[in-house]
C-alpha cells in the first residue's frame, strides 16, 4: 500500500469517528487493540497465561452440578466444576462473587460453602440503563430464594466494599468485563475482600477454552503487583483465570507453557438440566 493510500485511509477513519464517535469504542474494545497493548506493556504474556490442567484442581464434588440452565451468556460446566471444587477444598469456605447473572455459580458453590455473598446491579439499575426487563428478570433466577446466599446490590465501581467487613476464601469476578471494570473489580477485591490464602477466579478471561481475551488479561495484569503475576494461571478447558495463594500444598500442579496443549478432563459428570420459565 502506497503512502498516499495509507494517509487517505487514515483520514477516512478519523472522519468516520468524528461523524460517529461510538466507533471509537469498537476500536478500544477490539482484540487487536488490546493484543497490541499487551505486547507493549506485558510482552511475556502476549500468548496468554500459563495453563494448569483442570484435573489438578477438580474434586469429586465438582462433578455433581445442580442446577445448570445450559443457556447462553453463562458459565461453562467446567467453570462451575472448577468453582465448586475449589470451594470444597477450603474448610468452611466463605465465597464472594461480583456478577450473579442467573445464579448458577453461587448456588452450586453454596453446597460447599459456609457463607456466600454476591454483588450485582439491582433490577431498577438495569432498567435505568435501558436493559430489557426480561434480561433483568433472569438475574438470580436460581439463587434468589436460597437462605444460604446473601444478595447485595450495587455497581462495583461505586459500591463501598468496606460494607462487606470481612475477607473471603474464594472470590469469583464475573461482572463487567471491560478493561476499566476488570481493573476496578480486581483492585477493590485485593484491597478489601481477600486474605493471604484466598483464591481469586476471573470469568471470561477467555472467549473459549482455547482463545484468551487480551483486554481482560491486560486488565488483570495491570491491577496486580508484578510480583504476583507468577501466581496467575489459565485453567485448561475453562474460560477462567485463577490467582492462587503462594502455598497450595493440596495441589499437584503441572504447569504447561503451551496454552494450546489439548487436554481432556478425566471426570464423570453428574449434572441436572434446568429450564428457566417466564
Amino acid at each position: 500500500m502506497s503512502a498516499i493510500s495509507k494517509i487517505t485511509k487514515l483520514v477516512q477513519a478519523i472522519s468516520a469517528v468524528i461523524r460517529r464517535p461510538y466507533l471509537l469504542n469498537h476500536v478500544l474494545q477490539s482484540d487487536d487493540y488490546w493484543q497490541n497493548q499487551l505486547q507493549k506493556d506485558f510482552p511475556q504474556y502476549k500468548n496468554g497465561l500459563s495453563q494448569i490442567p483442570l484435573d489438578a484442581l477438580l474434586t469429586e464434588s465438582g462433578s455433581k452440578l445442580q442446577p445448570i440452565a445450559f443457556l447462553g451468556g453463562g458459565s461453562l460446566v467446567t467453570d462451575l466444576a472448577l468453582l465448586k471444587s475449589l470451594a470444597s477444598r477450603i474448610p468452611h469456605c466463605k465465597y464472594f462473587e461480583i456478577g450473579t447473572w442467573r445464579g448458577e455459580s453461587v448456588i452450586n458453590v453454596a453446597a460447599e460453602s459456609a457463607k456466600c455473598v454476591t454483588l450485582n446491579l439491582s433490577a431498577s439499575d438495569m432498567e435505568n440503563r435501558g436493559w430489557p426487563s426480561e434480561y433483568a428478570g433472569q438475574h438470580a433466577f436460581f439463587s434468589k430464594n436460597s437462605k444460604r446466599i446473601e444478595h447485595v446490590f450495587g455497581d462495583s465501581k461505586t459500591f463501598d466494599f468496606n460494607r462487606l467487613n470481612e475477607t473471603f476464601d474464594l472470590v469469583f469476578i464475573d461482572g463487567d468485563h471491560s478493561h476499566d471494570y476488570v481493573i476496578n473489580d480486581t483492585q477493590k477485591i485485593v484491597q478489601h475482600a481477600i486474605h493471604a490464602q484466598s483464591i481469586v477466579v476471573w470469568h471470561d478471561y477467555a472467549h473459549s477454552p482455547e482463545q484468551f481475551r487480551p483486554e481482560v488479561l491486560h486488565g488483570i495484569l495491570s491491577s496486580l503487583n508484578i510480583s504476583h503475576h507468577s501466581r496467575l494461571f489459565h485453567v485448561s478447558n475453562t474460560l477462567c483465570a485463577v490467582w492462587l495463594p503462594e502455598i497450595h500444598p493440596w495441589m499437584d500442579l503441572e504447569i504447561n507453557q503451551a496454552s494450546s496443549k489439548l487436554q481432556e478432563p478425566k471426570i464423570q459428570w453428574n449434572v441436572e438440566l434446568n429450564r428457566i420459565t417466564h
